[in-house]
């Protein structure tokens, strides 16, 4: 699915706590037994570009024996891509630092999976280029120059 949010620091999480505090006791039995084990297939921040990393791509985090919250604290970096054709993406690429908090019996809270951003106040330019010949040639004589000192 696709989310759209304001350009300003926010989160977004996924959680039970919208239940009835009652119901969710009756449904759960207690909060040390949800699981909030989950699966991120794709998380981007806006179109890809070639060599792009995204570091929560095909994440899985599994709980077994513990209940908690998984809070994921992300940066967003605004970036354009600009292509040789002179064209420009704008886009934005990520890191990210992931905290686990197991539930205790006497917390009040329940578990959940948090991913709260911020955005960087600068701008990532990456440009694609084209390398001449003599680049290539220059590169060429380097490599077997180094070759040669060796043997």
């Amino acid at each position: 699915g696709a989310l759209d949010v304001q350009r300003v620091a926010g989160n977004f999480h996924i959680s039970v706590h919208g239940l009835n505090i009652f119901v969710a006791n009756q449904i759960f039995d207690g909060s040390s037994h949800v699981n909030v084990s989950h699966v991120i297939h794709r998380l981007s921040f806006g179109p890809e570009y070639p060599g792009i990393h995204n570091p929560l791509d095909d994440t899985s985090r599994i709980l077994h024996d513990t209940s908690g919250t998984f809070k994921y604290y992300i940066k967003v970096v605004p970036t354009e891509y600009r292509y040789l054709s002179k064209g420009v993406l704008p886009t934005n690429q990520f890191s990210v630092t992931e905290y686990f908090v197991p539930i205790r019996p006497t917390d009040r809270s329940w578990p959940a999976v948090y991913f709260l951003y911020d955005l960087s106040p600068i701008t990532v330019t990456i440009r694609e280029e084209r390398r001449n010949f003599l680049h290539f040639i220059t590169r060429l004589c380097a490599v077997l120059g180094g070759t040669f000192a060796m043997t």
